[in-house]
């Protein structure tokens, strides 16, 4: 196991979960649940692991800490992340919930590189005791540095039971195309998109129509960044699989809550209309805006 470059910078701790070391950063996992509708209710389905970079006990903003990190190490960091965020799914989260893990394709620059990722989740999904199954690795949108290995990786990851995401989606071009190539079982809409779409009748319609588009061609969908309760009935109604967002939990360090928090909304299967589900983790929406669609007007 000693082979595995994440497990090289991992430390254990006595409560069963994991951080990471990288120079002078110590590196957290935070899991954020993804709820699916059903039926009218939502219940939790899924946890997206990010990273919470931490130095002298003082948190950092992830996007800093990764700034600060020379191109040729990146490859390395990914395997960290990467690890790190399994071994604590295993420890700390929901036995039957999906975990979604990032993959930077630009790492990804020939097929020896592909072949040691795979193998090393192979290594630490056995050691966490994850079924492959479920897991969805979520392609970022990132420009790949070589798009026939990313290619051939996505069909090894499909081929050793994985699920792919493709992340960020736009309907920009490039996005259409990562779909053609990537054939994901599962599409994450960016949040800042979404929200300009959600504000007038016509934007709506069309963010329905391709959700519509992508479930007849078997691919779910999830919504990221729904932070207010309008966008969360506007979602419902637009026929999305699945949410994600501060208005139904934040994300939560390692250890988490969310093992028995699962549970408890998945029995309880509040109504998404009405409230987002009780939990310590949950921001509560407050009085929803006066909208028409979703652009907020005037009360």
């Amino acid at each position: 196991m000693s082979r595995n470059i994440g497990l090289a910078h991992i430390i254990r701790h006595d409560d069963g979960t994991s951080s990471g070391v990288w120079g002078i950063y110590t590196l957290q996992s935070a899991f954020q649940p993804i709820f699916a509708f059903k039926e009218g209710k939502l219940s939790v389905v899924a946890f997206e692991g990010l990273i919470r970079p931490f130095c002298d006990g003082e948190t950092q903003p992830p996007m800093s800490f990764f700034s600060t990190c020379p191109a040729a190490d990146r490859l390395h960091i990914e395997a960290l992340t990467r690890t790190l965020h399994l071994l604590n799914a295993g420890a700390c989260l929901p036995e039957e919930a999906s975990i979604f893990i990032n993959f930077d394709p630009s790492v990804f620059s020939d097929r020896a590189i592909a072949d040691m990722a795979l193998r090393d989740m192979r290594l630490v999904l056995h050691e966490a005791g994850i079924d492959p199954r479920r897991i969805v690795c979520e392609v970022t949108e990132q420009k790949s540095a070589s798009q026939e290995t990313l290619y051939s990786f996505v069909e090894a990851l499909r081929a050793s039971g994985f699920r792919i995401a493709v992340d960020d989606y736009g309907a920009d071009d490039s996005d259409i195309n990562r779909i053609k190539e990537l054939r994901p079982d599962i599409v994450k809409f960016d949040a800042h998109w979404i929200t300009q779409l959600m504000e007038s009748g016509a934007g709506f319609a069309l963010l329905t129509a391709m959700v519509t588009s992508f479930e007849q061609q078997g691919i779910r969908t999830v919504f990221e960044g729904i932070e207010e309760g309008w966008q969360l009935e506007l979602a419902e109604k637009s026929g999305a699989s699945m949410v994600q967002g501060f208005v139904l939990a934040r994300p939560e360090l390692a250890p988490t809550s969310f093992r028995a928090f699962g549970k408890d909304v998945q029995a309880q299967a509040t109504d998404s209309t009405a409230k987002a589900p009780a939990s310590p983790a949950v921001t509560p929406s407050g009085r929803p805006a006066a909208r028409v669609f979703g652009r907020k007007v005037a009360p």
